[in-house]
This record gives C-alpha cells, sequence and structure tokens, in this order.
C-alpha cells in the first residue's frame, strides 16, 4: 500500500494549450479513488502521468512521499490494468500473469506461489492452461487484474477496466473488483466515464471536467451535496433536475405563476436576483405529502411517463421548466393530468448561472 499526492499538476501537449490545469490530490493508503468524468476529461491522461506513461508539463507527483516525476514506470512500483486486458495471445493464462515476475528474475518457485495465489482469488485458477482466445471478455480482465496482482505493486491503476464488457458482466465484475480491495486493502486508482461505478466503487471520487477538478469527495457527498452544476448533472440516473430561474424574496420563481419556497438559509444566500439554477433529485420530488418540516407544494401537469419496472419515471410541467421524479410502478395518470408535486426542502440546491458554482 502507499500514499499518492498529486500537487498542481498540469499537462499540455504544445507548451500552450493545457489539457490539465493544476490539479491537487491526497490519496491514502489503502484508498479506493475514482475519476469520473466525461470523454476528453481528462481522466485517463492523469492516471497515465501518476504512471509515469506521460510526461509531466508542471507540478509534482508523490508516492509515498518520493517525487517521481522522473522516476520511469518500472521504478515507481505501481501495476496498471488496461482497458484491452493487453494479454500475450500466444502465452497461457499463467505465462501471461507470469511474465512480469520473470522479467524481474524472480524465483520460479514464488512465483508459482503468486500466480497460483492470484488465480484462486480470482477464481480462475482452473483454466491457467488455456490461452486468451479460448476466454470470454470477463474471464481475460481477470487475467489482466491477477497479472497486476502477482506484481505486489504500492499501487494499482486501473484505466475503464470494464468499458468493454456487456452490462451484466460489468456489474458482475464491478462487485468482484470492489471484493478485490477489500481483501487486498490496497491502493487503488481507477478510471471510468461510468457515474454508476464511480458511485459503487470508491471511497472517493474526483470529478474532473475539461481538465479540472470539480469536486474531489466521498460517494455520498458528491450525490448530496454538490459543489458545482456540472457534477449535480453529472451524477445520478436520471440526473438532478436543474432549471434556471429567477430568485426574489418569496423563493425560485419558475415562470407562469409558479413559485417554490425556497428554505430560508438557502435564499438568504442567494440573493434576490437572475442569473441562479435551481436543482432538485428526483426521489426528493413526491406525490403525496411527506410532512417533513417546511415541505413545498407546487401545481403540475403530467408530460410523460417512462415506466422501468420497478419504477416509473414521470416528467411534469411546473410553470416554465419541466422536472423529472421518481413515482411508483403503479403510477397511471395520462399526460395534461394536474398533480401536485411536494417538495423536500432540505434536498433543494442552488448555483451560480454564471460560474456553475454552489451557492
Amino acid at each position: 500500500m502507499a500514499s499518492v499526492q498529486l500537487r498542481q499538476v498540469q499537462k499540455s501537449y504544445d507548451g500552450k494549450n493545457k489539457v490539465i490545469h493544476g490539479i491537487d490530490l491526497d490519496i491514502r493508503h489503502g484508498e479506493f479513488v475514482v475519476f469520473v468524468g466525461p470523454s476528453g476529461c481528462g481522466k485517463s491522461t492523469l492516471l497515465r502521468m501518476i504512471a509515469g506513461l506521460e510526461t509531466i508539463t508542471e507540478g509534482d507527483v508523490l508516492i509515498d512521499g518520493k517525487r517521481v516525476n522522473d522516476e520511469p514506470p518500472r521504478n515507481r512500483d505501481i501495476a496498471m490494468v488496461f482497458q484491452d486486458y493487453a494479454l500475450y495471445p500466444h502465452k497461457s493464462l499463467y505465462d501471461n500473469m507470469a511474465f512480469g515476475l520473470r522479467l524481474r528474475k524472480t524465483p520460479e518457485e514464488e512465483i508459482k506461489t503468486r500466480v497460483m495465489d492470484a488465480a484462486r482469488l480470482l477464481r480462475i485458477d482452473h483454466m491457467l492452461d488455456r490461452k486468451p482466445a479460448a476466454l470470454s471478455g470477463g474471464q481475460r480482465q481477470r487475467v489482466a487484474i491477477g497479472r497486476a496482482i502477482v506484481r505486489q505493486p504500492k499501487v494499482f491503476l486501473f484505466d475503464e477496466p470494464l468499458s468493454n464488457l456487456d452490462a451484466q458482466l460489468r456489474n458482475e465484475m464491478r462487485s468482484e473488483i470492489k471484493k478485490l480491495h477489500q481483501r487486498l486493502g490496497a491502493t487503488i486508482i481507477y478510471v471510468t466515464h461510468d457515474q454508476v461505478e464511480a458511485m459503487t466503487l470508491a471511497d472517493r471520487i474526483a470529478v474532473l471536467s475539461a481538465g479540472h477538478k470539480m469536486q474531489y469527495a466521498s460517494p455520498d457527498e458528491i450525490y448530496n451535496r454538490p459543489a458545482a452544476q456540472f457534477v449535480a448533472g453529472f451524477t445520478g440516473s436520471p440526473p438532478m433536475n436543474l432549471v434556471a430561474c429567477h430568485i426574489d424574496a418569496l423563493g425560485a420563481d419558475l415562470g407562469l405563476g409558479a413559485r417554490i419556497a425556497l428554505p430560508a438559509e438557502l435564499l438568504a444566500r442567494a440573493g434576490s436576483s437572475a442569473g441562479h439554477v435551481f436543482g432538485i433529485r428526483p426521489e426528493n420530488l413526491a406525490l403525496a405529502p411527506r410532512h417533513v418540516p417546511g415541505e413545498v407544494a407546487v401545481p403540475a401537469k403530467v408530460v410523460i411517463s417512462e415506466p422501468l419496472g420497478a419504477e416509473t419515471l414521470v416528467t411534469f410541467q411546473v410553470g416554465q421548466v419541466e422536472l423529472v421524479a421518481r413515482c411508483a410502478a403503479s403510477f397511471k395518470s395520462p399526460s395534461g393530468t394536474a398533480q401536485t408535486l411536494y417538495l423536500d426542502p432540505s434536498a433543494m440546491h442552488l448555483f451560480c448561472q454564471a460560474s456553475g458554482q454552489a451557492i
């Protein structure tokens, strides 16, 4: 296990246009940290800078307190698992997992012990004589992870390891990776564009956008206390309702006479002006009172219903905006039906429209 620190890390390829903008991160011993964000946000570039596969334009990367900017990848004591498995097709699974140890002149008896221990952990010990072509995608990814485990590195780096798998297999492997972290207690840095993966796997999440760190916090804080509009809109499925509004002394004006009364503290922070975005998650809208303190009721009309089996997502017209709510699977109201929505004030958010930052 090891700690990893990023100190004002920057990256540019032409000396002018930065793709990573001064990122600071502290990753603790044994922590599972996920870099998440849309394609092109810089998460894989940041991971490759930690690995030593990309040069660092400015700033420092430290592993266990040691600056490693100028160290080649082989000297950083890290192991990386790639999206495309990167297995040798002509070698058996055993030889694929043993290859790195043989390069390091590890005694053959120790290699056998390490490979068998990792194979049993990943439940592939019965197929070590097979070639990669005879395996499913999930089995190949287990081999790639096993090859990293036998190295016994200080830090594991995962670069979108599940993106080539189908949905069911991705769910299974996600669970296996979480169990693996619990057993090994290893420091893991994991890159994904899938916010569900990030929320379910991470101890802490770094949300990235266009090379900037938008928030670095626990999954609970990322979901319930987003520091920026981007974070609120990126996390959750469906994501948070985010609608432009005008703030006055009575609350958030959504147009056509619809107004949401805001908690006094939130209203005081916002002031009275235009240029705000109101946010609330779909599960914090209800069709019946939940009798929470300060609960707010607003008139609404059904726009469209989307049955999902266990629940129904319903889009409502409220003033000039639309809000999505999670409703019971039994919800059956045609478009245009008048309803009353009940909002939990403790789950309301406001963001500055100009900066995108939470108020």
